[in-house]
């Protein structure tokens, strides 16, 4: 039985093109600035987002975290969002490494920040408090259905960092799925933010790496930190000569990810005991829950089933991706319908 794996996009492989890519790879030394392939890969990646610079790091984490040391000075606030992925998932990086204290505003279902909310909570010039010096907002957002913010949305809350005096960063990791959805060039949804990194080995199905983009001056600057950071990954080239491949011909076909995905949850939402909205599925992420039952109890059955899942104590977490087809998505939902119908072992 073939396991289908949807725990995340960061499970794909690389297509044989990045494979070959690999292997040929011209390499240098990356922190004496002669690796030609990485190179490539930061001018390719600044053109994209449409900023004047790049670097590569090793994940998203990483590039987050640059940013935010590169952004701010200890005691520094930075306001995130509640369900943020620099809040939540990285560690606690921002206030161990870069010394910021992350003050967080309310999510809605789609991610987005409300800009009056945001407004009030930017500090005023007193000795009492820290300095509000940074607003990070996500596209696509991951906790919120991988729903994409479009400039519309996003515009006001950057005019109002920047009428403000604060830098704008934006995690973008899927911000080429948001792109797609919204039938725009990554660089239009990125010309509000100072900086924005994105992600290589998601649903652009690299093996490893992301990108933070900024001026040419920022990027100098988080050189430094990246090698603080220890991200100074010498013959890195072979790892950027599969981005380029990425940026080349993994692009245009996230749409299939994104029309998997609304067809997997148009299958969950026929099926007894599964509850989830597929009008709320955007691109290739998607929330369910399970209303008998365990959540962990039902991903564990999903797993024997040869369906990975990823759970928390509300909700299935599911992402489409590179290697998973329109057929794996109908054996997947024949597999789960079969649990939901059978009775839960006691």
């Amino acid at each position: 039985m073939e396991t289908i794996d949807l725990r995340s996009d960061t499970v794909t492989q690389p297509s044989p093109a990045m494979r070959q890519a690999m292997f040929e790879a011209a390499v240098g030394d990356d922190i004496f600035g002669d690796d030609p392939t990485v190179n490539e890969l930061e001018r390719r990646a600044a053109v994209v987002t449409g900023k004047e610079a790049a670097v590569f790091v090793a994940s998203g984490t990483m590039g987050n975290v640059t940013a935010l040391l590169t952004h701010t000075e200890r005691g520094d606030e930075v306001i995130v969002g509640a369900r943020s992925h620099i809040l939540l998932a990285e560690v606690g990086g921002a206030g161990a490494l870069a010394g910021a204290v992350l003050r967080p505003v309310q999510n809605d279902a789609r991610g987005r920040l409300d800009v009056d909310e945001v407004a009030e909570t930017i500090r005023a010039d007193n000795v009492h408090y820290p300095r509000t010096r940074l607003l990070c907002i996500e596209n696509t957002h991951n906790q919120c259905n991988g729903s994409s913010l479009s400039l519309h949305e996003f515009q006001p809350l950057a005019d109002l960092a920047h009428a403000r005096g604060l830098a704008v960063h934006m995690d973008g990791a899927r911000i080429f799925n948001a792109a797609v959805a919204l039938g725009v060039p990554v660089a239009a949804l990125a010309a509000p933010a100072d900086t924005i990194t994105f992600c290589l080995s998601k649903g652009l199905a690299c093996p490893a790496g992301s990108l933070l983009c900024g001026s040419e001056d920022f990027i100098r600057r988080a050189r430094r930190y990246r090698k603080m950071l220890g991200g100074g990954m010498r013959q890195v080239g072979f790892l950027a000569a599969a981005g380029i491949v990425a940026l080349d011909s993994m692009v245009e076909r996230l749409a299939e990810d994104h029309a998997n995905a609304r067809l997997l949850a148009e299958g969950l939402s026929r099926l007894p005991g599964i509850e989830i909205d597929p009008a709320s599925v955007e691109t290739n992420i998607l929330f369910f829950r399970v209303t008998e039952g365990s959540t962990q109890d039902f991903v564990r059955r999903m797993g024997e089933a040869g369906v990975l899942g990823g759970g928390s104590a509300r909700s299935v977490r599911f992402v489409t991706h590179y290697g998973i087809e329109r057929a794996h998505v109908e054996d997947a939902l024949t597999r789960i319908g079969r649990l939901v119908r059978d009775p839960v072992p006691a």
